[in-house]
């Protein structure tokens, strides 16, 4: 696991080897343990090292048996061991026992399908010194980020934003259609970045640079056709022994693993089977909120212990009231871009609390997606009862909908909230719908809060369901947001926060061997008569208690709609008062007024947008403004105070 960076001379002119320093130094909390770099030419590429597999002898770069070719790798490779000794039968002699330079070997026998072979999480880039070739890619699910950026004579890369932008003559400077974008969905998606001039690879892409040609294209894509042959009872047992085998895969690590427990149902299976394949007790790790009312409605503590009790583990919890003020401006300069998901905030804290034990973690991360988690995949359930309505309940129903209240941190509230978001799109296509859903601003708000009208150059949830083909409404969902929401939010900040303190991350539910055997599931097999996770849930029947898997679903991330409106509201009014608002320059304060005066009267939920416009501001000093973000945060205490 490490942070990679290079870069490469379009223009024949030797690569600067010396811009490598400053590159590594950005992204040094993802290696500290070691460096290297290598020169060739046109070419200078370089890695910072965190030591997990073949402590002593896997610095990188890595090279083949006679240097021609030479290779950077964030990730790990899972059936490493499998491919070597395929390797080794074919005459390939290796150099060291580090799980990254199959890559190399693979490369000289299969060329540009060498990835197809493989299984792991990876941010790359490969050197192919005779033909002067330059390969990027990265890993199907988009678990490793790689930003790019490129002009008439540079390709530069790296596997966090802040490293690009240390180069000499690069400016951060931002992208209006990313900001449109990041308003409607409260992150940016691939192959967008919040910086002008730059992107991310998308999942599953590889990219090629020979010869002056830029050539890029996806690898791989989910299965878009499902079987509908196959028994519920065949298929638990199926996804049972893929999800077991994916987490016994990833536990390989030459330092302390360990968990994350939120005793929810992915992270209880993730224990559950580690503890399966462990001859030790197995190090989980759950966190927690002080306080009553929404603290407690987000507290899962309880939850974590019992399945810590149930599978024995070394079990580690910690009570938290974060310094949300001081820890913003911190982990928005760790995630490169503004995002409105509370998530990084809570994936931080318990990664810091993991670091003091763990160099490597296991997350269950993806399981909504994978396995129908999320209410949005109801929409089809709840649809054919509201149309079995009569006509003058519907259009009662759809009146009552617009003066719901809505809060997310408490039950009752949070049930006329979800109410009411499906009466706002009752009746809609399935696209539509979805957009419903998962949209922070709608294209109307978006368009009303920008001061200049935003580009409608790109659409990234129209691209993805484009996409998207398959006939099985939940399948298609999964294709978008495994284009959208997973790599570019979910995975985003889980790589971003975990790394931030030198931590590997790993997701054995995001195994694309699973994945794919998951793609071909039919939708009522999946998710059952309302019945969310329903096959999840009849997989694990016979490894988790009962009252762990027919517990409600809970975000995992933090009261913040209650802070806003609480202890940091004055925060709040001061990043985004009229003075402030005006001098960016970006929004309508007038909207910006209106949404907060609506959120504290309950109005709306309007968390979401209230964190997407703070982040934004808070992200803008350090990034835009060029602040240091120990600065942002001095000057958000006086706020706040």
């Amino acid at each position: 696991m490490c942070g990679i960076y290079g870069v490469l001379q379009l223009d024949a002119a030797k690569a600067p080897i010396e811009a490598l320093r400053a590159m590594g130094l950005r992204v040094l909390h993802r290696g500290p343990d070691d460096e290297g770099s290598y020169a060739d030419g046109p070419l200078a590429f370089g890695m910072r090292r965190l030591s997990i597999i073949d402590i002593a002898g896997g610095h990188q770069p890595l090279s083949n048996e006679d240097g021609t070719l030479w290779l950077v790798a964030n990730g790990e490779i899972y059936n490493y061991r499998e491919l070597r000794q395929e390797l080794s039968s074919h005459g390939h002699q290796f150099k060291t026992e580090s799980d990254c330079e199959t890559l190399l070997h693979l490369y000289e026998m299969y060329g540009d399908a060498f990835l197809h072979r493989v299984n792991g999480m990876f941010a790359i880039a490969l050197w192919d010194v005779p033909r002067q070739r330059l390969i990027l890619a990265r890993d199907r699910l988009g678990i490793k980020p790689l930003y790019v950026w490129r002009d008439n004579r540079r390709m530069a890369f790296a596997s966090e934003a802040k490293a690009l932008l240390s180069l000499p003559g690069m400016k951060a400077e931002l992208d209006s259609a990313a900001l449109s974008s990041y308003l409607r969905l409260g992150y940016v998606p691939s192959p967008q970045s919040m910086f002008r001039g730059m992107r991310k690879l998308p999942p599953a892409t590889l990219l090629v640079v020979e010869n002056g040609r830029v050539d890029e294209r996806r690898y791989w894509r989910p299965p878009s056709d499902v079987d509908p042959h196959r028994s519920e009872t065949e298929w638990a047992a199926s996804v049972r022994e893929s999800m077991e085998q994916s987490v016994h895969r990833q536990m390989v690590s030459d330092v302390p693993i360990g968990a994350f427990l939120s005793g929810g149902i992915d992270s209880s299976a993730v224990v559950a089977f580690m503890s399966a394949h462990s001859d030790r007790p197995v190090k989980t790790y759950s966190i927690g909120f002080e306080g009553d009312g929404a603290e407690a409605y987000y507290n899962e503590l309880p939850y974590a212990r019992r399945i810590a009790q149930t599978f024995r583990t070394d079990h580690h919890e910690i009570l938290v009231r974060p310094d949300v003020v001081s820890l913003l401006p911190k982990l928005l300069w760790h995630m490169d871009e503004p995002i409105a998901d509370t998530a990084f905030i809570t994936t931080y804290l318990v990664s810091e609390f993991a670091r003091r034990d763990v160099t490597v973690i296991l997350s269950g991360v993806g399981g909504d997606e994978l396995f129908g988690g999320y209410r949005r995949y109801l929409g089809n359930h709840y649809q054919a009862r509201f149309d079995r309505l009569p006509a003058t309940l519907r259009r009662a129903a759809l009146a009552l909908g617009e003066k719901l209240p809505s809060d997310r941190h408490s039950p009752l509230l949070n049930s006329a909230r979800l109410a009411k978001a499906f009466l706002a799109s009752a009746g809609l296509p399935l696209d539509k719908r979805y957009r419903s859903y998962v949209e922070v601003f709608s294209h109307r708000e978006a368009g009303g809060l920008l001061c200049e009208p935003p580009p409608d150059s790109y659409d990234p949830l129209a691209a993805a369901f484009d996409g998207a083909t398959s006939s099985d409404a939940l399948n298609r969902m999964f294709a978008v947001d495994a284009a959208t929401q997973l790599p570019d939010d979910l995975l985003m900040l889980t790589d971003k926060m975990s790394m931030a303190v030198s931590l590997e991350c790993r997701v054995p539910l995001l195994d694309h061997e699973l994945v794919e055997l998951t793609s071909r599931i039919p939708e009522d097999t999946k998710v059952r008569g309302g019945r969310l996770k329903h096959l999840m849930k009849a997989a694990l029947s016979e490894v988790l208690p009962d009252d762990i898997l027919q517990r409600p679903k809970r975000g995992f991330g933090t009261p913040m709609g209650a802070w806003l409106k609480g202890d940091l509201a004055p925060l709040l009014r001061e990043m985004l008062s009229q003075s402030s608002v005006e001098a960016r320059g970006l929004f309508r304060y007038q909207d910006v007024g209106a949404l907060i005066s609506a959120h504290g009267a309950n109005r709306i939920d309007g968390t979401d947008k209230l964190l997407a416009l703070l982040n934004f501001e808070i992200w803008a000093r350090i990034y835009v403004d060029g602040r240091d973000s120990t600065d942002v945060a001095d000057e958000l205490k006086v706020a706040a105070a």
